[in-house]
């Protein structure tokens, strides 16, 4: 079975904590599934849960380089040169990130995130759209940072063939399995 859950800010990854922080038992009611990689607790959108050890690490494990697409929310605008960076890849803690695909994008139709991102009135922000094959820890915030754009917000919008859709936030949905 493939469960599609969109991760909502401040949840963790996981299905018990001892700090008691929301996780993912606070949404998805059911047995013996797994997280296929991980979402930071301060990031949103696609996770992907299955009972499938052979699909999961198919999904998660490195050497499969799955791509997975980020909408990003940055301070300020990326210019040509920032957004080149991305694509030929750039040091981060950990070692140089591989080739991305990057590119600006229009602000995505999506659902208010609470609390919400910081604004200031001085300093615009924009949308780069971001898929990457690999998942360092971090690794999408710290290269906005390496080219001059912090991130403000996270959202993965798709993990090779499956996407979010229409699903909002703490909503999930169950596939067959895809082997």
């Amino acid at each position: 079975m493939i469960i599609l859950f969109n991760k909502p800010y401040n949840v963790l990854t996981q299905f018990r904590d001892t700090e008691n922080r929301p996780t993912l038992s606070d949404y998805i009611p059911l047995k013996r599934v797994y997280p296929a990689g991980r979402l930071d607790r301060d990031s949103e959108g696609l996770l992907i849960l299955t009972d499938n050890g052979k699909l999961q690490a198919r999904i998660s494990h490195p050497k499969h380089k799955m791509e997975k697409c980020y909408w990003v929310q940055v301070e300020g605008v990326p210019d040509e040169a920032a957004l080149q960076k991305l694509r030929t890849g750039v040091v981060i803690k950990g070692g140089k990130t591989a080739p991305a695909k990057a590119g600006l994008m229009e602000p995505p139709a999506i659902w208010p995130r609470d609390p919400p991102i910081r604004e200031r009135k001085n300093i615009p922000d924009s949308w780069i759209e971001l898929r990457i094959r690999e998942g360092k820890n971090r690794q999408v915030r710290r290269m906005t940072a390496a080219v001059g754009f912090p991130t403000l917000r996270l959202i993965r919008a798709a993990i090779g063939p499956w996407s979010l859709n229409n699903l909002q936030p703490g909503e999930w949905i169950k596939l067959e399995n895809i082997d």
